[in-house]
């Protein structure tokens, strides 16, 4: 196994992580706040989530699997370019989008799509980081 294959799936699995942890944390205690303090908080990290750290973990991610998919680990590679990647880029960026200009009677429907496909992710990711260990 190559050096960026390793790191791949390290990232891979990093990103797994801290969508999970949105999954089973961050949004269920979300969802236990009245409307108006959940979208609030919901909007805060969304800004915060913008970060160096976060953004080179998360673009990196994709670049490394780009690479992989290039490299013949197709599979792996497109399991996060697409089921991370480009998911969070035209699914739940614009929800997090809409969610800034509209007013509390989106918030029910923002946490249950937005967790929906925040699960997706997570599990592409998890999947991602198992094929490329597995060198698929």
């Amino acid at each position: 196994m190559g050096t960026i294959t390793l790191i791949a799936a390290a990232a891979t699995g990093l990103m797994a992580g801290v969508f999970f942890a949105f999954s089973v944390a961050v949004m269920p205690g979300l969802a236990d706040l009245p409307a108006e303090q959940a979208r609030e908080a919901m909007r805060r990290i969304n800004v915060r989530i913008q970060n160096p750290v976060f953004l080179l973990v998360f673009l990196g991610t994709a670049v490394l699997c780009g690479i992989e998919v290039f490299q013949g680990r197709i599979v792996g590679g497109l399991l996060y370019v697409v089921g991370s990647f480009l998911l969070t880029m035209f699914v739940n960026v614009p929800m997090n989008n809409r969610l800034e200009r509209t007013d509390d009677a989106y918030w029910p429907e923002y946490l249950r799509m937005w967790t929906i496909w925040n699960h997706v992710r997570a599990l592409a990711c998890l999947a991602s980081m198992v094929i490329l260990l597995l060198g698929f």
